[in-house]
């Protein structure tokens, strides 16, 4: 009876991904199938993040309650990978000596030897390097799990914000070969997928070699919207500092591409975002956005923003309020401030009472929300053309679709739509989906 892996995944899409590649690996090295409980796995693998200090003390925590079944059971394999690992190493096994294995994002593919050295020797295996891209060579043949899938093109980040441990967590920034991405991408669009996301900490910093000469993110981009079958392009997360002329000349020329873009921000002050290190001022920003959307009109935008930066005063706080409000962004992302240790914004000083942060922080929340509600109103009574992913959440006897500007709609219909683009008319926006009528019937 084959063995059985629990894994669970903290943190980005870039985690997920990673997680799915994890799975694969211990499927086809020892055979392991999916627990759907701890309780009921030989190898438990817990894939961490760090950018933010509660989502890190989280693992600690969860891990924690995993010293009782090593406990009952001495042949448990416990693993930990992802950016908490690499940012503790052999610490993790020091607070938590029941750890097996520990593991970066970079050397996820060592993971069956490291687990079979554990073994042999009894003794736990520590392996935080940063090997440049070699994992993408070991990695199993993509597998696509219904119509949209996502591919990492690059690795790490050069950008060294002042609040962000990516950098020391996942290496500096590496681009993986074009031949490799074509090929993997158009494997994944024969097996049926026909929406594809590109992933990376910043996915426009992508650089290469195409036909022997130089390429951009916006000359990747061109080339696989000609692979047969992807009807749908998306990118996440972008920088603003890469977000070049040529990228928004794309938005432009390549129908694929869909109309909306993640583009974080983190403040709307120009102090905040030079002492967060970020390389752009706010009107810098807007002029991006103006240019994108006048390249693709009706574009959707959304966003990430830090409340609470050291040193952030009301003032810099209203000059972030006015920028999401100004540039109608919806489904952004907000956060308090988290110091992270080893970071230059952790040394800083911060004389703002948290209960100050906190009402800041639900003052943009309820603005972007609100901002959200409106955007998702406006759809009411438009066709959208949806991507059919399967059933819906709410309701089995119920389709759920993404419409281009990455809104869920529930609507019925046959399951045998699922993977088919089809016309759908919005008839109501809920509080965090939409519902539709397929009018291409």
């Amino acid at each position: 009876m084959p063995g059985k892996l629990f894994l669970r995944t903290f943190g980005c899409q870039m985690n997920v991904v990673d997680s799915a590649a994890i799975a694969g690996l211990l499927a086809d090295a020892e055979g392991l199938a999916p627990a759907l409980r701890p309780e009921d796995a030989d190898v438990i693998v817990f894939n961490t993040c760090s950018v933010r200090e509660k989502a890190q003390e989280k693992v600690f925590a969860d891990l924690g309650r995993l010293r009782q079944l090593k406990r009952a059971n001495p042949h448990l394999m416990i693993a930990v990978g992802g950016c908490v690992a690499s940012q503790e190493g052999a610490g993790i096994v020091e607070r938590a000596p029941f750890v097996d294995v520990v593991f970066g994002p970079q050397t996820l593919h060592r993971l069956p030897q490291l687990l079979a050295r554990r073994r042999e020797t009894g003794r736990a295996q520590v392996d935080v390097s940063f090997p440049q891209i070699e994992k993408f060579d070991h990695l199993p043949a993509p597998r696509a799990e219904g119509p949209a899938a996502f591919v990492s093109i690059m690795e790490g980040c050069s950008k060294y914000c002042s609040f962000c441990v990516v950098p020391y967590t996942r290496g500096e920034e590496l681009s993986r070969p074009f031949d490799d991405l074509v090929a993997e991408i158009a494997a994944l669009a024969a097996q049926g997928i026909r929406e594809l996301t590109l992933l990376g900490q910043n996915v426009n910093a992508w650089r290469g070699q195409i036909d022997g000469a130089p390429a951009d993110f916006a000359e990747l981009l061109r080339y696989i919207a000609e692979i047969d079958g992807l009807e749908r392009l998306r990118y996440t997360t972008s920088h603003p500092r890469e977000f070049t002329q040529r990228l928004i000349d794309a938005h432009a020329d390549l129908p694929q591409l869909a109309p909306q873009v993640h583009l974080p921000v983190q403040s709307g002050a120009d102090r905040v975002l030079a002492a967060m290190k970020r390389g752009y001022t706010a009107l810098e920003y807007r002029s991006i956005v103006r240019r994108l959307r006048k390249a693709r009109p009706g574009l959707s935008l959304s966003s990430d923003f830090i409340v609470g930066f050291p040193g952030e005063t009301e003032a810099d706080f209203e000059a972030t309020l006015r920028l999401a409000s100004e540039l109608e962004f919806d489904g952004s992302f907000s956060f308090l401030y988290s110091p992270r240790p080893g970071t230059p914004a952790a040394e800083l000083p911060d004389a703002t009472p948290r209960a100050a942060k906190l009402e800041r922080l639900q003052r943009l929340q309820a603005q972007l929300d609100a901002q959200a509600s409106a955007a998702s109103a406006a759809m009411v009574g438009s066709t959208q053309r949806v991507l059919v992913e399967g059933p819906s959440k709410r309701s089995g006897a119920e389709l759920a679709g993404r419409t281009a500007n990455n809104r869920v709609v529930n609507f019925a219909g046959d399951a045998r739509l699922r993977g088919r683009f089809v016309e759908v008319r919005v008839s109501a926006a809920l509080a965090h989906t939409l519902r539709g009528e397929r009018v291409d019937a």
